[in-house]
């Protein structure tokens, strides 16, 4: 394995790991703003009790997700030097602005939302958690506002083998960034709403009869069932746009070698590239062209218009595949999830068992969903502009085949780790007796007779 096998198979194993974070936090923030507001207005107790248990599940994954950010942006120093070399005058930008603009208030208005629910006015620690909610989208903009730059640039010139940018308007708002940001948003939605009814649900099984968990598994069903149809529509719109843009990565993601007019869509099949055909294909006419280009016999380019341009097929393809089937499976259960709720039936020990199961489902529709994008885009880093061979280091294969090492062993022990954790805190939980309005104001009672300073209630 040469360096520059190993330098891929380190970022793939590090941004595989980092992105499994930020999609929980991403949305996460906004179900917080949302117990806040509910606790605010409504006054009751458990919404508040909700905020406390899932806050310390954001601070979590928070932390997670900074650790192995940090990491991974020292690549583009060790591992790809031509990156920053030959396009840092726009990547660092975009990555500054991200530190300054998100990151900042992220890890600032945190602490308020951790620390100081006691300790400030009750409305400045709910703008807190507003402001930590806008930071993990903002983060979100800088970041897919420069990975889809990578995917289609424009605002730039190159002088000399190096790039410069000549239209930040363009190169934020590039053609594919607008899909890219709702795709991945909606992404996070879905992926926090099914850890949520998946923890809330673990929690129910566990024996734990309290209210919380049962309006949370409440609101994230209801949540998901709104979004995987819009998650559906932003999909095939993000698809319209990367047929126009990655006509190459379409035809990966569809197996098809041929330009055709009328394609099939392909249920499975096995890409050979070596023969360039799929075996065991198993097709449904019309399929791809009716939903690429709304044509019935709509025409879509073949992987040999691409020769030594297209990505690698079979990930791409089975990436794809795994991205939609999830999709589907996520519409099914919180469909009749829904269904149960708005007929205000108990859900089936079957349905609690099934929640509980997919409690991480959204990570395996988003890795999929990752993978298609950034191995679409191969050969290029910079899709038309540097190729990934370009880039990488000169390191010894021995010194990188190392660090691999390392990165997964520890990654390995931090994910078992924080599963562990996540399961420990529901079982807890279980175990807390949720006291009544009366035994609260008794218990205050009797600390104001031993303790005349009643802001130690």
């Amino acid at each position: 394995m040469d360096a520059f096998f190993l330098s891929r198979l380190q970022f793939a194993l590090n941004i595989s790991f980092h992105i499994l974070f930020p999609t929980i936090t991403m949305a996460m923030g906004w179900f917080l703003f949302y117990f806040k507001l509910r606790s605010n207005t409504s006054g009751h107790p458990v919404w508040m009790r909700m905020y406390r248990f899932w806050v310390r599940v954001f601070a979590l994954s928070f932390a997670l997700g900074v650790v192995s950010g940090v990491t991974m942006s020292f690549q583009f120093g060790t591992n790809w030097p031509g990156f920053m070399e030959k396009v840092g005058n726009v990547a660092g930008p975009l990555l500054g602005y991200e530190v300054l603009t998100a990151f900042f208030l992220e890890a600032t208005f945190l602490g308020i939302m951790l620390f100081g629910i006691r300790r400030v006015p009750n409305w400045l620690h709910t703008a807190s958690t507003l402001i930590v909610a806008l930071g993990t989208t903002t983060s979100a903009f800088w970041i897919l506002a420069l990975n889809s730059w990578m995917q289609t640039p424009q605002g730039f010139e190159v002088v000399d083998g190096v790039v410069y940018a000549t239209n930040w308007k363009e190169i934020i708002f590039n053609p594919s960034f607008p899909y890219r940001f709702v795709h991945m948003m909606l992404a996070s939605g879905l992926t926090a709403s099914f850890l949520i009814a998946g923890l809330s649900a673990y929690r129910m099984l566990k024996g734990d009869d309290k209210l919380a968990p049962k309006l949370a598994l409440k609101t994230a069903t209801y949540t998901a069932a709104v979004l995987i149809p819009l998650q559906i529509f932003a999909g095939d719109m993000h698809g319209l746009n990367t047929l126009e843009h990655q006509p190459q990565k379409v035809a990966a993601m569809e197996g098809l070698w041929e330009t055709t007019e009328g394609a099939p869509l392909l249920l499975f099949a096995i890409p050979d590239e070596e023969s360039k055909e799929n075996h065991f294909e198993i097709p449904i006419p019309y399929g791809a062209s009716l939903i690429l280009t709304h044509e019935l016999k709509g025409e879509i380019k073949g992987l040999n218009e691409f020769e030594g341009e297209h990505p690698p097929v079979a990930p791409v393809f089975y990436g794809f595949r795994v991205m939609v089937g999830m999709g589907m499976l996520m519409l099914a259960v919180s469909w009749i999830g829904s269904l149960y709720l708005l007929r205000k039936k108990d859900f089936p020990l079957w349905l609690k068992r099934t929640f509980a199961g997919m409690a991480f489902s959204g990570w395996i529709a988003t890795l999929a969903g990752w993978y298609v994008t950034e191995i679409g885009r191969q050969p290029y880093l910079v899709s038309g502009v540097l190729k990934t061979a370009d880039a990488v280091t000169q390191l010894p294969p021995g010194n990188i085949a190392l660090s691999f090492t390392l990165y997964l062993v520890i990654y390995t022990v931090l994910l078992i780790a924080y599963m562990g954790t996540l399961m420990l805190m529901c079982r807890r939980a279980v175990e807390i007796e949720e006291i009544t309005t009366e035994e609260r104001e008794v218990a205050k009672a009797k600390m104001q007779l031993s303790d005349p300073d009643p802001s130690t209630v």
